[in-house]
C-alpha cells in the first residue's frame, strides 16, 4: 500500500508546483463538518491510510505529517507509513506553527476552505500573515482531481419523518426560527449543520453513517421561507406538500451561485460550525456577515412531549434487545465460552435487528475487554479484536438509531472473578451516577456547574477521568447533539426542559481495565419539593438497563444510594419483564433483586 500513497502524494505534490503551493492540509472533516463523514469524503483516508476519527495531514514538497490524537498513537503507526509522515500530536503540536517553523516567511499554504471553520481560517491566516506566509485557498482540491475511483454517495431518497413523531410541523418550526434570526438583526441564516436543517424540514436522510440525515445546507430568511440545497434527485414524492409553504428546493451545485447573490443581506452564521467558503461566498459577495451560533441547535436540543414520547419508547425496546444480549453473554460466560469483541459488537446489533424501527447504530460500538476498555474511544475494527478471557472486565458502549429515537448506554461487566480494586473503583463511579442523577438544580445551571456530582467520589480517592460526563442527544438525529453538554470546561448553556443528555462517569486503568455506567436522562421540572422558591429541575432517566451486582462493594454505598439501585432495578425490571421470556426473563428476575 505505501508504493500507492507515495503515487497519491506525488500527484498531491504535482497539484502544489502547478499552483506555486509550499504545503496543502488535509483535515480530517469534509465540508459539512460533522462527526461522521461519508465514504465519498474520506480525503484524509485517501492520503494515508489512517482509519482514525480525528486528525489531520500536512504535505509540503519534500515531507508530510499526520497529526492525531491520544487515542490513536498505536493506531497511527499501524497504518501510516512513518518513511512518508512524521507522526506529530494534534493537541501538543499546532498545525499552523508548525508549518510556519517548517517553512519559513515568503511561503505559500493552500487549503480547501470547505473543510474548515471560518474561525479556524481566520485564526490561521491571521498567524500566518504575521509570520510572512500567505494562506490559499484552492478552487479545487488536489484529492478530489486525482481521487480516480472515489466512491458514490447513496443514492437514496430524502425521507419525509411525520409531523406526529415531530410533534410540529416544518412551517411552525420555520417562523419560530426566523423570529429568533430577526432577534440576531439579521435578515437570513445559513443553516449549515446537516441536523439542524433535517430537523427545521422533518426529514430525515441515509448519506451519513451513524447519522440519518441528507447532504446539504440551506438558507433560512426571517419570515420562515427557506431554500434546501441537496442532491435534487434525492427529492422525494409528497416533499413539497410534507414541508409547507414557503420552501424552495434547488441542486447543491446551485449554493455558489445564490450565495453571490447576497449583495447587502445580514446573514447570520456560526463560524465555528459553518465551513469558510459559504461564508467567505457571501461576504465577498456583499453580504454582511453576522457572527452567532447556530439558531435551530436551542430549540431542536428542547424535545417536545412528541419526542419524548418516542424517546421512551425506543428506549424501551432498545432495553430489552440489550438486556437480551446481557442474558445471553452471562450464559457464554457460564459455559466458558469465550467470544471475541466483534463477535460481541455484532451479537449486540442482531438484538436490534429483530426490531423494526431499529435503522443502524447510532455510533460505532465501543466493544473492549480487559485492558482495552482503558481506552476511552476504542474501536475494535482498527485493529485485532482481543478475546474476552475469563476473571476480567468487559465494556461495552452502544447506540442506535430507531425511526422514534436515538439511544446510548454503557455497560461495565463482569466476566468471572472480579477484585476488590475493580469493586471499589466501579462502587465510586456508581455513587458519582447516582449522585448526578438525583440532583436538583435551579433554572439556569449548566452542564458544567452538575459535572463534579458525578466526579465528587473518584476525587476524594484521588482519581478522575479525562471525558465530560454527559452529551446531548438528538431524537432520531445526532447521538452527539450540542449545545448542552455536562463537563469541567464545557459551554456556559443553561439545561432547560426537554433536553436529553448523558449520565456517563468513568475510571480507566491503563492497561488493566475500563469502567463506565451510562444513562440517558431527560431535563424535567422537578415536581417533588414542596415550597421551592425556585422553578427546580431533575433528570428522568430513560436508559432501563440492568447494572452488574457483581461489580458492586457494598460496603461503600450510604442507604439511600442502596434505596436509588433498587428503585431503578424495580423499574427496569416492571418495564421489561412483560416483553421478556424464557431463560431471559430469569435472567432479569436475577440480575434486578435486590441489592
Amino acid at each position: 500500500m505505501s508504493d500507492i500513497i507515495n503515487q497519491r502524494l506525488q500527484a498531491i505534490r504535482e497539484e502544489l508546483t502547478k499552483h506555486n503551493l509550499d504545503a496543502f492540509i488535509i483535515p480530517r472533516a469534509d465540508e459539512y463538518l460533522g462527526e461522521y463523514v461519508p465514504e465519498r469524503n474520506e480525503r484524509l483516508l485517501w492520503a494515508t491510510e489512517f482509519t482514525g476519527s480525528a486528525g489531520m495531514a500536512i504535505v509540503l514538497k519534500d515531507s508530510a505529517a499526520i497529526f492525531v490524537d491520544g487515542r490513536y498513537t498505536v493506531q497511527v503507526k499501524q497504518q501510516v507509513n512513518g518513511e512518508l509522515f512524521s507522526y506529530e500530536s494534534l493537541y501538543d503540536t499546532p498545525q499552523v506553527e508548525w508549518l510556519i517553523d517548517q517553512l519559513g516567511s515568503g511561503k505559500r499554504v493552500g487549503i480547501d476552505t470547505r473543510l474548515h471553520t471560518l474561525a479556524w481560517y481566520q485564526q490561521a491566516e491571521h498567524k500566518l500573515t504575521k509570520a510572512g506566509l500567505e494562506l490559499i485557498s484552492v478552487a479545487e482540491n488536489p484529492i478530489d482531481i486525482h481521487w480516480h475511483d472515489r466512491p458514490v454517495l447513496p443514492s437514496e431518497p430524502i425521507t419525509l419523518f411525520s409531523h406526529e413523531g415531530a410533534g410540529r410541523n416544518s412551517l411552525e418550526k420555520r417562523q419560530q426560527i426566523g423570529a429568533l434570526v430577526a432577534k440576531e438583526g439579521a435578515d437570513m441564516a445559513l443553516i449549515a449543520a446537516l441536523d439542524s436543517f433535517c430537523w427545521l424540514l422533518n426529514i430525515r436522510g441515509n448519506d451519513v453513517p451513524r447519522l440519518p440525515v441528507t447532504l446539504g445546507c440551506a438558507l433560512l430568511s426571517t419570515n420562515g421561507d427557506m431554500t434546501l440545497f441537496a442532491d435534487i434527485a434525492k427529492m422525494p414524492a409528497g416533499f413539497i406538500e410534507h414541508v409547507g409553504a414557503g420552501v424552495d428546493f434547488k441542486d447543491e451545485s446551485l449554493l455558489a451561485d445564490s450565495l453571490s447573490q447576497l449583495n447587502g443581506v445580514k446573514l447570520l452564521a456560526d463560524p465555528n460550525t459553518a465551513n469558510a467558503w459559504s461564508q467567505l461566498s457571501a461576504q465577498q459577495a456583499g453580504a454582511v456577515l453576522v457572527a452567532g451560533s447556530d439558531p435551530v441547535a436551542l430549540p431542536k436540543a428542547q424535545k417536545n412531549a412528541a419526542e419524548l414520547n418516542g424517546m421512551r419508547a425506543s428506549h424501551v425496546r432498545d432495553g430489552v434487545a440489550v438486556s437480551r444480549f446481557l442474558a445471553w453473554l452471562d450464559r457464554e460466560v457460564a459455559a466458558n465460552v469465550m467470544h471475541d469483541e466483534a463477535q460481541l459488537a455484532d451479537k449486540l446489533e442482531s438484538f436490534r435487528l429483530t426490531d423494526p424501527l431499529y435503522r443502524e447504530p447510532s455510533f460505532d460500538t465501543i466493544s473492549a475487554t480487559g485492558g482495552n476498555g482503558a481506552m476511552c474511544h476504542y474501536n475494535h475494527l482498527d485493529g485485532t479484536p482481543s478475546q474476552m478471557t475469563m476473571n476480567s472486565i468487559y465494556l461495552v458502549d452502544s447506540g442506535a438509531q430507531y425511526i422514534d429515537g436515538t439511544t446510548d448506554v454503557t455497560r461495565t461487566i463482569a466476566i468471572g472473578h472480579v477484585t476488590a480494586e475493580q469493586q471499589k473503583m466501579f462502587t465510586l463511579v456508581l455513587k458519582g451516577h447516582i449522585a448526578l442523577d438525583q440532583a436538583k438544580f435551579p433554572k439556569g445551571t449548566s452542564g458544567q456547574q452538575l459535572d463534579g456530582f458525578a466526579r465528587q467520589y473518584l476525587w476524594q480517592h484521588g482519581f478522575d477521568y479525562d471525558h465530560g460526563t454527559g452529551h446531548g442527544v438528538g431524537h432520531f438525529l445526532s447521538v452527539h447533539e450540542g449545545p448542552q453538554r455536562i463537563g469541567k470546561n464545557v459551554n456556559g448553556v443553561a439545561l432547560l426542559p426537554g433536553m436529553v443528555l448523558s449520565n456517563e462517569p468513568g475510571y480507566y486503568r491503563a492497561d488493566e481495565f475500563g469502567i463506565r455506567i451510562e444513562n440517558l436522562v431527560a431535563v424535567i421540572p422537578s415536581p417533588t419539593l414542596v415550597n421551592a422558591e425556585r422553578d427546580m429541575m431533575e433528570f428522568d432517566a430513560l436508559t432501563l438497563i440492568p447494572m452488574d451486582k457483581r461489580l458492586i462493594d457494598k460496603s461503600l454505598l450510604t442507604k439511600a444510594e442502596i434505596n436509588w439501585f433498587n428503585q431503578y432495578h424495580a423499574k427496569v425490571f416492571s418495564t421489561l419483564s412483560p416483553l421478556m421470556q424464557g431463560e431471559d426473563l430469569t435472567w432479569l428476575t436475577q440480575v434486578t433483586s435486590e441489592l
